[in-house]
C-alpha cells in the first residue's frame, strides 16, 4: 500500500464525490465529477499517476451490473478482478456472495481508493494486489473479471494469451466488460467470445466516453 496512505485517503475524500448515478446505484463510489476540483484543474497539479481509479468506466459498469443481476455467476467462487480501478466489480462480487475476492490494479493509489469504496458500502475491505500479474503462472481462480482492459494493442495481446492459459490450465471462467472500443472489436479474441448481456449506458457516462451508448459483457471461450 502507498506509504502515505492516511494523507492519500484524506486527499481522495477532499477531491472526489460519492456517486450512485450509474448502472449500479446499489454501489456508492468515490469518483471524479464536474463538481470536483481536479476535473478542471491543470493536470500538472495532480500529485499522482493518472487517476483511472476515480472513473467508473463503462465496461466495468456493465460487468458489475451483470454480477449483481446474476449473483450465481460468482456465488461461493474465488474471483480475481484484473484492472480493478475503483473496485466496483470486486464489490459487486462480494455483494453477490463470492467466497474470495482479490482486486488487482498496478496503481497503489487504487488500493486505497478500493478500500475506501468497500468501507463506503459497509463491506469489509478485500485484498488488493498492486502489481502486474498478467503473464504470470495461472493461479486457482474460478472467475476472472476484466472491465475496459482492452484499450491498447500490446496489452490486449498479452491478456489474450494469458487468459487462454488460465482457462486451459485452471478451467477459469473469464468475463469481459467492454463498450465496443476499437482495440477490442478488432482483436482476434472476438472470434472466441459469447455475448452474455448488453446495457444502455447512463447519459453522463455516454458524455464522458465520446458518445459510446452501450456496454457489453462477454464470456471468453477459447
Amino acid at each position: 500500500m502507498y506509504s502515505g496512505n492516511l494523507e492519500v485517503k484524506r486527499f481522495i475524500e477532499e477531491n472526489t464525490e460519492i456517486v450512485r448515478a450509474h448502472l449500479t446505484p446499489e454501489i456508492g463510489l468515490r469518483l471524479f465529477t464536474p463538481a470536483c476540483r481536479f476535473w478542471h484543474e491543470r493536470p500538472e497539479l495532480w500529485p499522482f499517476s493518472d487517476p483511472f481509479w476515480a472513473i467508473y468506466w463503462p465496461g466495468g459498469q456493465a460487468l458489475a451490473r451483470y454480477i449483481l443481476d446474476k449473483p450465481e455467476t460468482v456465488r461461493f467462487k474465488r474471483v480475481l478482478d484484473i484492472g480493478s480501478g475503483c473496485g466496483a466489480s470486486s464489490i459487486a462480487a462480494g455483494m453477490s456472495g463470492a467466497s474470495r475476492v482479490l482486486a488487482n490494479d498496478v496503481d497503489p493509489i487504487a488500493d486505497i481508493a478500493i478500500t475506501m469504496n468497500c468501507e463506503l458500502n459497509n463491506m469489509k475491505p478485500f485484498p488488493v494486489l498492486s502489481r502486474n500479474i498478467i503473464g504470470t503462472e495461472p493461479a486457482r481462480w474460478d472467475v476472472i473479471l476484466l472491465g475496459d482492459m482492452f484499450y491498447e494493442e500490446e496489452l490486449a495481446d498479452g491478456l489474450h494469451h494469458w487468459l487462454r492459459k488460465c482457462i486451459r490450465i485452471q478451467g477459469t471462467q473469464v468475463l469481459i466488460g467492454d463498450p465496443g472500443r476499437s482495440q477490442f472489436t478488432r482483436h482476434a479474441i472476438q472470434r472466441q467470445l459469447e455475448k452474455m448481456a448488453e446495457y444502455e449506458l447512463p447519459d453522463t457516462t455516454k458524455e464522458e466516453n465520446y458518445g459510446l451508448s452501450t456496454s457489453t459483457v462477454w464470456e471468453y471461450r477459447p
